[in-house]
């Protein structure tokens, strides 16, 4: 049984043409806008600047630029420096109460179908991960939000009130948010939304790692749990499920639980807010492999 839809608050969406504008009168830059990104929830664009070239425009809302500045962009440089290619930031402003960032425009296209190359290319770029925010103890750990809602995605009430198995599973996720730290342990740098639609790829190579904006100190490992969550139910062999899942078997424990308790609330609160019901089920299916 579910209850009745709820009218859940949604994300606020880019709008792209507006946010050029409004950065235009804080900085004097005038970007021209080009079109939509393809895929993402919340929305970027591509933009062409003065000198002709071709940039992303993104946009955080709710967010201070030195919050930033003190997290995810300092993860970004710490990861190109490190070999990783992750765009190179040209532009940050505050516009009012979001941050609008313009990006390097990196070459390639994201993965629609992971396949087991790509898999193996995803984790070495993982492993890239390990122990490289050791020099910078100003960025935050990442939180996981197991016991208290996140600032406009993995919201408790939506689970409570949908059905039983979601009730069910925010039980769960409480239940391990009681005995786990809210914060990754580490000194890691880690993506947070490390999916294939975030790997750009050209040419058999992986040539672009986009979208750092919530990463944070922790454990690189814990991306490995959002690119199991990322293959879900289409785009991949079943040979990359089965590889990808038995990387996660050597997981401890104290690691993959909370980190799969927290993909589980994201995807399966986002679901119910944003898609329909089938959505809901897709992601409550895959939630109960290790939260049962």
């Amino acid at each position: 049984m579910t209850s009745p839809p709820q009218r859940w608050a949604r994300a606020e969406r880019l709008d792209a043409a507006r946010t050029l504008d409004a950065l235009q009168e804080v900085t004097g830059v005038r970007l021209t806008l080009e079109g939509p990104c393809p895929g993402g929830q919340v929305g970027t664009a591509y933009v062409r600047r003065p000198d002709g070239g071709r940039s992303v425009l993104k946009w955080r809302p709710h967010s201070r630029a030195a919050d930033l500045e003190a997290g995810p962009l300092t993860v970004n440089r710490v990861m190109r420096h490190a070999g990783c290619p992750a765009p190179d930031t040209e532009l940050v402003a505050q516009v009012g109460h979001a941050v609008v960032m313009v990006q390097e425009l990196l070459p390639g296209a994201k993965i629609d179908h992971l396949d087991h190359d790509s898999l193996v290319r995803a984790l070495e770029l993982n492993r890239l991960q390990a122990g490289r925010l050791a020099g910078h103890p100003g960025v935050p750990a990442a939180e996981l939000f197991l016991r208290q809602d996140g600032p406009g995605y993995c919201l408790h009430e939506p689970l409570r009130r949908h059905g039983r198995r979601s009730a069910a599973l925010e039980h769960r996720v409480a239940a391990i948010g009681a005995v786990h730290p809210d914060r990754l342990v580490g000194d890691d740098a880690v993506h947070m939304d490390f999916h294939p639609g975030n790997l750009l790829a050209a040419g058999g190579a992986i040539t672009g790692v986009v979208d750092w904006d919530g990463a944070a100190r922790g454990d690189h490992r814990f991306d490995l749990v959002t690119l199991r969550f990322g293959v879900h139910g289409g785009g991949v062999d079943p040979g990359v499920t089965r590889h990808l899942d038995t990387v996660l078997d050597e997981v401890p424990e104290d690691v993959l639980r909370p980190a799969w308790a927290h993909m589980s609330l994201r995807m399966v609160d986002w679901a119910i807010r944003h898609f329909a019901p089938s959505d809901v089920e897709h992601w409550l299916d895959l939630a109960e492999q290790r939260l049962n």
